[in-house]
């Protein structure tokens, strides 16, 4: 691969990512915010951003990331996830407990609240079933990691897109759109690798 491409996919994933972080930073929302409400929403943000480099890894799409390589990544990345997750949702609790408990037991009255949490739930369901990943048979491991994983980024991009905070709206949506264009793009992949042996045995009767 060409060093121009090489910088080139690098830098448009930094700046798919930080851009809408940086331009979060300068909000006037973030004003009369205390230390603990910014790094909630920070870990928010990227763990918003790492949902879009987590189909990417398993794409092979990174340069210098690509097979084993990729998936040990992507394995790390996934306990990021959690991570910058449970930070956020402690970091939001230790702020307001009321709404986070409306949020968890599905009664905020705020439509991004459903979301958010269905999406962690998914998140923390696949962390838990890594655990677990030598005594699933390789065909339920993958349907059970691909439908979880719809849900995480179906929500995770809802959750995103209709919180009315302290990220840029084109910048979000941009980003937003990326994870989803990349999730789509690596579960057809994964369809069309199951396709293909069946047409294969079928040409051969």
């Amino acid at each position: 691969m060409r060093l121009a491409r090489v910088v080139l996919i690098w830098a448009v994933l930094a700046a798919a990512i930080g851009v809408p972080i940086a331009l979060s930073l300068t909000s006037e929302l973030l004003e009369w915010r205390g230390f603990i409400y910014i790094a909630a929403g920070l870990a928010g943000m990227i763990a918003l951003g790492l949902t879009l480099i987590q189909p990417l890894l398993i794409a092979g799409a990174l340069p210098g990331l690509s097979g084993y390589r990729g998936r040990r990544v992507h394995h790390w990345t996934g306990g990021a996830l959690v991570v910058t997750v449970l930070v956020h949702v402690g970091g939001l609790w230790i702020t307001s407990p009321p709404d986070m408990i409306d949020a968890l037991t599905y009664t905020s009255p705020t439509p991004f609240s459903p979301w958010g949490v269905t999406a962690m739930w998914a998140i923390f369901a696949v962390a838990l079933l890594a655990f677990f990943r030598r005594r699933l048979a390789l065909r339920t491991w993958r349907f059970v990691h691909m439908s979880l994983a719809v849900v995480i980024v179906g929500g995770s991009v809802a959750h995103a897109m209709l919180v009315e905070g302290t990220m840029e709206t084109i910048s979000k949506a941009a980003l937003c759109a990326l994870v989803v264009v990349a999730a789509i793009k690596v579960i057809a992949d994964l369809m069309q690798r199951k396709i293909r042996p069946m047409r294969s045995s079928s040409d051969g009767l």
